[in-house]
């Protein structure tokens, strides 16, 4: 018996999938998705679901982001003291994607559990800088720096690379929903608006400095690790998209040139390669939560 033509497009898809997640590192399956309104940690009609589920977009921000984030002495030198990053890039990459899942998709018991392990990771995550300066991963301002770079960065992937445009109400909202983490992680005052967002992070830069340890992770993460040909091709697709995404202070702190028209021609690859992996891998549409009909009388 034949198999039919539409059967063999879906095994076809669904190995394209698997082969993408395993090239992304991301060889466990996610924690469980909460559909109950009720019971979940993030709205599940939330801009949230939408930016998180793009996968293609939220590779580049991720990367984007980690250049942001080695650029804090303080927080470099946690990385570099308590991270394995370079024996195992794939199992930080891991330990943040489930953390991400699970605070964006998952009921509030699953979210807390995953809350829990990184405040307990971060109990441990201390010590002195290049520079003599005491760390200590569960500092506020060093947490909501982190915070701000990553949202920012994710925000920033999916306007230039995502499905669907997000208004500016829309981004105020992403940012007010992924600000509960954050509070629930130790940031004091988190922003939540995308105005808020950005001068938060602009506050940061004079603090921002290309330290030692920051060159080492800069140009372990600008190489990559040893794939096969077609992964490392689709990896310098995201580092070039993920250094466009940066703005021109980031970017000379880093050393990377200034903004040119090699930085278009990577975000159109890269938006490209978002759209193709949106088609292995479609991301789940969002649920529509009907409002309670009116008491009010008429």
């Amino acid at each position: 018996m034949t198999t039919p033509p539409r059967v063999l497009a879906e095994r076809a898809r669904t190995l394209a999938g698997q082969a993408v997640r395993r090239a992304a590192g991301l060889v466990e399956d996610p924690p469980p998705r909460c559909e109950d309104p009720a019971a979940a940690y993030t709205p599940v009609d939330g801009v949230a679901r939408v930016v998180h589920g793009d996968l293609g977009s939220m590779l580049v921000g991720g990367v984007a982001s980690l250049f942001v984030q080695m650029l804090h002495p303080l927080a470099m030198a946690g990385v570099a003291d308590h991270s394995r990053y370079r024996e195992d890039p794939f199992g930080r990459l891991l330990q943040t994607a489930h953390f991400i899942s699970a605070t964006t998709y998952g009921s509030r018991e699953t979210a807390e559990a995953a809350l829990e392990r990184v405040r307990f990771v971060h109990g441990f995550v201390h010590g002195i800088a290049e520079d003599g300066r005491p760390y200590d991963a569960r500092d506020p301002h060093l947490l909501d720096f982190v915070h701000c770079a990553e949202v920012s960065m994710f925000l920033a992937a999916y306007r230039r690379l995502g499905r669907h445009p997000i208004s500016d109400v829309d981004a105020d909202r992403y940012v007010a929903e992924v600000a509960h983490a954050a509070r629930d992680l130790g940031v004091v005052d988190p922003p939540t608006t995308a105005a808020e967002l950005s001068a938060r992070l602009a506050s940061f830069r004079p603090e921002l400095a290309l330290s030692g340890p920051a060159r080492e992770a800069r140009d372990f993460l600008a190489r990559g690790v040893s794939l096969g040909p077609l992964a490392r091709l689709a990896y310098r697709v995201i580092v070039r998209a993920a250094l466009a995404l940066l703005g021109r202070p980031e970017r000379r702190l880093l050393r990377v040139p200034d903004p040119s028209w090699h930085d278009r021609v990577a975000l159109l690859t890269a938006r490209l390669f978002a759209a193709a992996v949106r088609a292995v891998l479609p991301p789940a549409a969002p649920q529509v939560v009907e409002s309670p009909p009116s008491t009010a009388s008429t």
